[in-house]
């Protein structure tokens, strides 16, 4: 941590997570005028708050008071120090600023288990997101595209869920690279249960990160309202398999508004679970099949995806004019030069010059007076002919 954080200022974020849910604008917008101490004071100060909070309904106000008085940070910052973790707020150098993107709705601070530079990571990261309940085609999506990203030196950040956000890590994991998972929960708590092994995993190679203190648990809108920060935090998001409601394009929706990339995997035209996605890619979002695709994007200047082609086929190395005089065989039987020559456009003398030349790779062969194509140009020239 660096001295620009006061120990009163850490205390005071530390007990404000308890105060203020995620992403509570109102919250941040007081954050932002009293500063955190002042703040704090202000709620457990019924005379003092009540002048200065005057824009929240009496009732919500009671609410924030109840909670601010029961805040004890100190013990918090304990349970998360016996975890292995820390808790890092703006102004500490670990602070990932592209946070600050996020606005009032920016956290509050983040509780963090894991040895890496939470800030160093976010630069170059990349989220990938998608159903919890997909299918064995979004999984392996999932898991290639975290193997992929991570064998490249990008960080795959994802929500620790079953399903696709559980695949993406696993990639990455199996590549010995960089994952994070952003929990809606407290950084202590396993959730879900089945992916204690994998958390446990990612705290140890990676990180695991929430706004939640110790112990809390998740509701269903403080998992929408965590997925705000995946987006921020990453220079893009990639949705695999997401249904029109769905929180991973709750996601992309995010990532749009803060001007990050959004890319979608898709699927087929016939499955719900790709239904999100593909309304995705039909507006801004980019279309992608693999890691190099959503690198081309997200990385620098130069980080380009390979050309993607068909396969190379002999007759695609021709020279122009070969390839008129070989396309002007018949698809059956022989044709003389002359008639070769008119249906390439050439003269006679430079398509039996040509004819001669395909003869030697193959293409052709001499009938009598006139020229036939082999069995190595008649399935092409079949196909061609016969308009499939």
């Amino acid at each position: 941590m660096t001295p620009g954080v006061s120990p009163e200022e850490r205390l005071a974020r530390a007990a404000l997570t308890r105060v203020l849910e995620p992403g509570d604008e109102r919250g941040g917008e007081w954050l932002r005028r009293f500063g955190a101490v002042r703040l704090m004071a202000l709620l457990t100060s019924p005379d003092a708050g009540r002048e200065q909070l005057t824009d929240v309904r009496e009732q919500r106000l009671g609410g924030y008071r109840i909670r601010a008085v029961a805040a004890v940070p100190e013990r918090d910052l304990a349970a998360v120090a016996e975890a292995g973790g820390r808790f890092v707020c703006p102004g500490d150098q670990e602070w990932p600023s592209q946070l600050d993107d996020l606005g009032a709705a920016r956290p509050i601070g983040l509780w963090v288990r894991g040895r890496p530079d939470l800030r160093i990571w976010s630069l170059r990261s990349v989220a990938v997101v998608g159903a919890r309940a997909c299918t064995s085609y979004g999984a392996h999506m999932a898991a290639g595209l975290g193997s992929g990203l991570a064998e490249r030196g990008w960080v795959v950040t994802s929500g620790g869920a079953f399903g696709v956000d559980g695949a993406a890590h696993r990639g990455a994991l199996a590549a010995g690279g960089a994952t994070v998972a952003v929990l809606a929960c407290g950084v202590d708590v396993v959730y879900p249960r089945g992916h204690a092994e994998l958390i446990g995993r990612i705290a140890e190679q990676g990180l695991v990160i929430g706004e939640l203190p110790p112990g809390d648990h998740p509701t269903r809108s403080r998992f929408v309202l965590r997925n705000r920060v995946i987006a921020a935090l990453t220079r893009g998001t990639v949705v695999v398999e997401a249904e029109y409601r769905s929180g991973s394009l709750v996601t992309a929706r995010a990532a749009q508004r803060l001007g990050r990339f959004t890319m979608g995997v898709p699927g087929p035209a016939t499955s719900g679970l790709s239904a999100g996605v593909h309304e995705l890619l039909r507006g801004e979002g980019a279309l992608v099949t693999d890691a190099a695709e959503v690198i081309e994007l997200v990385g620098d200047i130069g980080d380009l995806a390979p050309l993607r082609r068909g396969p190379v086929l002999p007759r695609d190395l021709l020279d122009p004019v070969s390839a008129r005089v070989l396309e002007a065989l018949p698809a059956r039987g022989a044709a003389d030069g002359g008639q070769i020559a008119r249906g390439a456009g050439t003269t006679t003398d430079e398509a039996l010059g040509k004819l001669y030349e395909l003869h030697s790779l193959g293409f052709v062969e001499r009938l009598g007076d006139g020229w036939q194509l082999t069995s190595r140009a008649t399935p092409a020239g079949s196909a061609r002919r016969g308009g499939t």
